[in-house]
This record gives structure tokens, C-alpha cells and sequence, in this order.
């Protein structure tokens, strides 16, 4: 059956049926107390997920919806102003609580707003997206984008509780799925016996699959529950991001009409970070060239071209985990055995992006 429960530093996770009955009293308590009870969506959430939510939840009682577009777009400062905004003009008070009913964008969002608004007001989150499932409504982590840069601003704020209904993933567009199976990939990677069973899965398959998303929950919980600031080990779920948020942040101002995907964009950075793990860390390449065919055979694989290069060097400049103005690289020295702070060359970076663009 599985574990359904933990009891963790950045607050408690409920999956499955306990999750709905567990939300359901959370939010009556809520109720009891007379405290306003906010819905943040955006447009796919609110008719695709809140819709089927609300009526499972008997002791709601009254509440308010706040719904922005889908999309990284929404991870503004201008966004979350609206937000404040909307959350003063129907008088929410320190007692009142927020929960987040979306993907990535919508938790790292609204746990932002909530833990800022009248200097923190509670939140919750319900995770819709296989991603946010696993990886980014996990950990206590909130944040906006600046300037396309991600993340640049956010807090480290505790959520009340954590709500895992697997019946939304049925929501979810193909791509959205294979989009998140990437987190679950990164996990394997710098996980100790994982990765047989992973790149041996179809993402598709997940719908099957449950122990396999439990366990990559899990390998998240337990990392943050060990560095929940992330002062150590907790670095190493920033394998694949370095260049994968920097490639984000391209494609999302040069394509703002056909941007990557989160998933998307962390795929393209494991395969450059594999690739530099060969040169900079000892990583086999016999082992590198499996786990690169693995991520090109179940994630796309649009061109980097060369005239791209230093647009995403420079993204390269602004990430928040940089020393001294200095990219800080997670490489593998093999399966299982992540390493940390790599800096690495801009002719090195290069090499990188020449191997992908190779055929």
C-alpha cells in the first residue's frame, strides 16, 4: 500500500484518501474559527482540478478564488502585487489561510505571496502536477522570477500541510506528465539504486506506477528533511538546474509563445551537466552516453545553435546559487554520487553545448 503520511520539518504530507479527508478538516478548522479561506488557480486549475475539489470538501464552508494565467509568466512581482492587492480588498487578516491548487508555478507562487502578505498568513498546498508532486511543492521553498530570471526572489516558509490526490495527475496534457518525469529522473540520478527502475519506466506509465512516484517523493522529503536550508546535501537536487534554469530563461524570452517546459529545460541541463561530469568529475563515459540516450529518447530535443551561446552564459550570471558572480555546477562522479560547487570554464560550458548540438 505505501506510506501515506509524513511528518515533516516544512510541514505535514498526506497522500491518497487521507489526503482529502485530511484537507477537509484542516479547512473546516479553518471555518471554526471564523478565519477567510482563499483558493489560488490558475485558468487550467480552476476548471479542471478546484471544480472537482470543492465538492469533496463538506466542512469548507464559504471561500474566495484568486486565479492568474498559467504559466512561468505568472511568477512576477507584478502578479503577486495583484495578489496582495486582491487579498486586502476582501479583507484577509493574519488568521486567514491560502491554498494553492496548481502545479510548480502555482505553489513556489502562491507560498511566496502567503508568507509575505501581512508578514505571513498560513498556506497550504494541493499539487496537481506530477512535478510538484515530487519536486517543487515539497521542501518549504517559495519564489517569483525577476526579470526571467528564476527564482531570484523568494522565502523559505513552511506550509501547514501538504496534500497529495493522485486523481489530478488524470488532468494533466501528455507533455505536462513527461515534463515532471524529469524531477523523478534527477532524483534517480543522484540517488543509490533508483535509476534501473526509472530508465527502465516510460513516463506514460505512471498511472501504474505509483510505489515509483512514492519513492521519489520520498528521496525529496528525506534530502530536505536532513538540510532544509540548504547548506549541504540539499544541493544536490540542484543536479541539471544550473543549466537547465538558465535554458529556461532563454527560451522564455526569445519563444515567449512556444517557451520549454520546467521538465523540459532540467532534461537539456542533466545531459550538459552528464557531459561535463565526464571531464570534471570522472564520470564513465560509457555510463554518461546511457544516461544521455535515455533523457534525448524521453524528453525533446530542440537546437541550442551557437548564436545562442552567450544569451545563455549570461542567464548563466544570474543564478541564485552563484559565488562571487561564479555558476556553482552539480556533477555526477557516477550513479548515485552526486558532487557539489563546480566551476567550471566558459570554453568547458561550451564544449558541452557543442556535444548536444553533435548528432
Amino acid at each position: 500500500m505505501g506510506k501515506n503520511y509524513w511528518d515533516t520539518k516544512f510541514g505535514p504530507v498526506y497522500a491518497n484518501e487521507q489526503a482529502l479527508n485530511e484537507l477537509d478538516s484542516f479547512l473546516g478548522g479553518y471555518k471554526n474559527r471564523g478565519s477567510k479561506v482563499f483558493f489560488l488557480v490558475d485558468e487550467n486549475t480552476h476548471e479542471n482540478c478546484l471544480v472537482r475539489l470543492v465538492p469533496e470538501l463538506p466542512s469548507l464552508g464559504e471561500y474566495e478564488v484568486l486565479e492568474v494565467p498559467p504559466g512561468e509568466e505568472s511568477k512576477s512581482i507584478e502578479i503577486v502585487y495583484h495578489l496582495w492587492s486582491s487579498l486586502l480588498e476582501l479583507e484577509a487578516d493574519r488568521h486567514s489561510v491560502l491554498i494553492n491548487v496548481g502545479g510548480g508555478m502555482i505553489t513556489d507562487l502562491g507560498g511566496f505571496v502567503a508568507s509575505t502578505y501581512k508578514r505571513g498568513i498560513d498556506f497550504a498546498n494541493v499539487p496537481t502536477s506530477l512535478l510538484a508532486m515530487v519536486d517543487a511543492a515539497i521542501g518549504g521553498k517559495t519564489g517569483i522570477d525577476v526579470g526571467g530570471a528564476k527564482n531570484v526572489v523568494g522565502t523559505f516558509s513552511s506550509s501547514k500541510g501538504l496534500f497529495l490526490i493522485p486523481d489530478f495527475l488524470e488532468t494533466l496534457p501528455e507533455r505536462e506528465t513527461i515534463s515532471g518525469f524529469a524531477e523523478m529522473v534527477k532524483h534517480a540520478l543522484i540517488s543509490e539504486n533508483a535509476w534501473e527502475t526509472i530508465s527502465g519506466m516510460s513516463p506514460l506509465e505512471l498511472w501504474n506506477r505509483p510505489d515509483e512516484v512514492r519513492a521519489s517523493m520520498q528521496m525529496k522529503i528525506d534530502t530536505v528533511e536532513s538540510d532544509p536550508l540548504e547548506s549541504g546535501p540539499r544541493k544536490y537536487l540542484n543536479f541539471g538546474h544550473t543549466f537547465g534554469h538558465a535554458i529556461e530563461s532563454h527560451f522564455l524570452s526569445t519563444q515567449p509563445e512556444s517557451p520549454l517546459l520546467h521538465g523540459e529545460a532540467i532534461a537539456i541541463g542533466m545531459w550538459l551537466e552528464v557531459e561535463l561530469s565526464v571531464s570534471a568529475a570522472g564520470l564513465d563515459r560509457s555510463m554518461a552516453s546511457k544516461i544521455q540516450e535515455f533523457l534525448v529518447n524521453t524528453f525533446p530535443k530542440p537546437e541550442l545553435p551557437e548564436s545562442s551561446w552567450n544569451d545563455l552564459l549570461q542567464w548563466l550570471l544570474h543564478d541564485k546559487k552563484n559565488k562571487g558572480g561564479i555558476p556553482q555546477f552539480v556533477l555526477l562522479q557516477n550513479l548515485g554520487k552526486p558532487t557539489l560547487d563546480h566551476e567550471l570554464s566558459s570554453d568547458q560550458l561550451k564544449m558541452a553545448l557543442r556535444a548536444w548540438n553533435t548528432p
